[in-house]
């Protein structure tokens, strides 16, 4: 390494030092409630700036409250997601820290939806979810977003990362599994989506798997079919093709 090497990775340390100070100094007022309006839409326009890891993070915490009017604490939170997206991919691991503890995951999921790659986001987004188990939850909003934006993609490792969550005990979770699950369209999710339709007692689960089956065109195994057809809503039979169908 040559002196001017030395001097610039030093000015480089330098440079991220200064940012990271920065990004301290207008943490405090981007993320709290009970600063002025003013203050704090200055500090997340100087944190946007930035395009730091300590800037994102401390943006971050603008989606932790709720301020009045609403169509200010929206302009803040879109302001706050800018910022964070200059950041990016730097921004990736202060997502993933603030994810792991957010009452909500719309705004970190939206903010790796620009950042990352199809691929890249389907893998992060199973990685979250298999942070979830199946069983009693007082809060599940997490799980039941993560499943929801899995419905809206078609991956071949979708389907396996879901599938437990046809089982959950939380009716909602059971929902949109079932949803992320069809929307697939691998054959293979055939016996885990009839096991459940057997079992289920919710109307609306139910309705959504025989949706499904009927429009996916699949076949109802021949030893199932008599069981299948007790427990279909009204709307719907079992072909002698052993298809659902819908009147």
């Amino acid at each position: 390494m040559g002196l001017f090497d030395i001097f610039k990775s030093s000015s480089k340390g330098d440079d991220r030092k200064k940012k990271s100070n920065s990004a301290a100094k207008w943490a405090e007022a981007a993320g709290s409630k009970r600063a002025q309006a003013y203050d704090r839409q200055e500090a997340l326009q100087e944190l946007s700036k930035l395009e730091t890891p300590e800037a994102a993070e401390a943006l971050l915490k603008r989606f932790t409250f709720v301020t009045e009017p609403s169509i200010t604490d929206q302009e803040e939170k879109e302001l706050a997601f800018e910022g964070i997206l200059k950041a990016g991919k730097d921004a990736i691991e202060p997502v993933r820290a603030f994810a792991a503890k957010a009452e909500s995951l719309r705004w970190p999921m939206r903010i790796l939806k620009e950042i990352l790659e199809e691929e890249e986001l389907v893998d992060e987004l199973i990685v979250w979810l298999s942070k979830w188990d199946t069983e009693y939850a007082k809060f599940i909003d997490p799980k039941l977003q993560l499943l929801e934006e899995l419905g809206d993609h078609v991956n071949e490792k979708i389907r396996e990362a879901v599938e437990p969550f046809l089982q959950d005990v939380n009716e909602p979770a059971r929902f949109n599994a079932v949803i992320a699950t069809l929307a697939q369209k691998d054959p293979q999710a055939i016996d885990p989506l009839i096991a459940l339709l057997l079992d289920e007692e919710s109307v609306r689960v139910r309705t959504k798997i025989a949706d499904g089956l009927a429009s996916l065109g699949w076949e109802v195994p021949e030893e199932q079919r008599d069981a299948v057809r007790k427990v279909l809503p009204p709307q719907f039979g079992v072909n002698g093709a052993g298809n659902v169908t819908k009147r």
